[in-house]
């Protein structure tokens, strides 16, 4: 069986118009936060972030956290640990 060329015709009147229509573009407001946005919030706050918490909230392996982090680094942030009862906590200072 073929199809019409009508129905063809539209699909492809339809895809076009698509692809040429304008987007709105996102207001910041709306726009959900990255990861990286998202790891560095946890490591901002003022009891700063275990690696257990940020694999937990992340839903990434340890070994993708940290480098992530790294990521973090080479983007300006100030990364710390602290290691209190065997248990290492990150902090960071935003770059100014």
């Amino acid at each position: 069986m073929t199809k019409s060329k009508t129905s063809i015709s539209r699909k492809a009147e339809a895809s076009v118009e698509a692809r040429t229509k304008p987007h709105a573009a996102p207001s910041a407001s709306t726009k959900a936060p990255s990861k990286q946005e998202s790891l560095a919030a946890l490591l901002l706050r003022h009891e700063g972030a275990t690696l257990e918490q940020m694999v937990l909230a992340m839903g990434w392996r340890p070994h993708t956290t940290r480098a992530a982090m790294t990521g973090l680094r080479k983007k300006g942030y100030v990364i710390d640990s602290d290691k209190i009862d065997g248990v290492r906590t990150y902090r960071a200072v935003a770059p100014e």
